[in-house]
């Protein structure tokens, strides 16, 4: 039987230029779902899907830190935590109503999944990772005097938010991904990246204020899991080569190693297409079969070959 890991940006759900509300999220995430459901169909499969939280995190940061002169404030970790909890419900509920719809019997579960990080991984002193909504440059300097924010311009659509991004090392939950998708289970799983964790001298685990690449912890599970295809649902139809230049063109296929070699050639920026197309080699190389980008609306047809960017050994 063939295996589909989907990871789907969290961009895909709140677009940018809206205001990314309830309303809003759940339609986008019925688009989204309604392509799982026509992949099913098509194709039957064991499925796991992990969803993007850049967004919807920073909200619930913005909120707990908005709300601080009267509740207790969280943490980075709980509220990465929170997103996974409340985006899992909506996501396991539409994909439940998109399968029904097409008359195909599946459960659906979220796993609350944490993940493992390196206690000394540098990138805990360097924060890259961008969270939360737009801003003007003359509101994220306010944001930065007010807040004590780290802030930076996010590929020329404005100024964002960053935090600390260590790389992870392991799926805690991993075998009970495993266990559920052995039963015909379709699991959502490390959302958000998954809870960012540290694993103490005593063998304890210990939530630490970062957020986890969502595509570099897609890409492990998947890879733990021997997944063939991992297919990322992100905001371009194709990976582009010159992306902000006249000289601009989309590519169709390549290899792991066409990949590296565009990537040191700085085709692909750290803050956008950079960690997806590192994720995308570190899955072919430890094994996976291919990998495939795309936008919301072309995940079926790049699955069959009729768009997207395809990914090989």
């Amino acid at each position: 039987m063939e295996s589909f890991f989907f990871a789907i940006g969290g961009n895909a759900l709140s677009r940018e230029g809206e205001e990314g509300n309830l309303q809003q999220q759940y339609a986008h995430s019925r688009e989204t779902m309604s392509e799982l459901a026509r992949v099913l169909s098509a194709h039957p499969s064991r499925i796991i899907i992990s969803h993007g939280n850049g967004p919807q995190v920073g909200n619930i940061l913005f909120r707990s830190e908005y709300a601080s002169t009267v509740l207790y404030p969280l943490t980075l970790d709980v509220c990465v935590s929170d997103s996974e909890g409340g985006m899992g419900y909506m996501l396991q509920q539409v994909l439940h109503n998109e399968l029904a719809r097409t008359n195909i019997s599946c459960n659906v579960v979220t796993i609350i999944t944490q993940v493992e990080v390196a206690p000394d991984d540098p990138a805990l002193k360097n924060p890259t990772k961008f969270i939360g909504q737009f801003y003007t440059e003359e509101e994220a300097h306010s944001l930065a005097r007010e807040r004590g924010w780290t802030m930076r311009q996010d590929v020329h659509r404005g100024w964002r938010r960053v935090v600390a991004s260590p790389r992870p090392t392991r799926i805690v939950e991993a075998e009970v991904v495993r266990s559920l998708l052995n039963a015909g289970i379709i699991v959502i799983a490390a959302g958000g990246g998954g809870i960012p964790v540290i694993r103490r001298p005593d063998g304890m685990l210990s939530g630490v204020e970062a957020v986890v690449d969502k595509d570099l912890a897609s890409a492990l599970l998947a890879s733990t899991l021997g997944i063939q295809t991992l297919v990322i649902v992100t905001g371009e139809e194709k990976v582009c080569l010159d992306f902000t230049k006249p000289t601009r063109r989309a590519l169709d296929r390549m290899t792991a190693a066409d990949a590296v070699h565009y990537q040191a050639e700085g085709h692909f920026p750290p803050g956008s297409m950079g960690p997806k197309i590192e994720a995308a080699v570190n899955f072919i190389h430890a094994g996976g079969e291919r990998v495939i980008l795309t936008r919301p609306g072309r995940v079926y047809d790049a699955i069959e070959g009729r768009a997207g960017t395809t990914i090989t050994g």
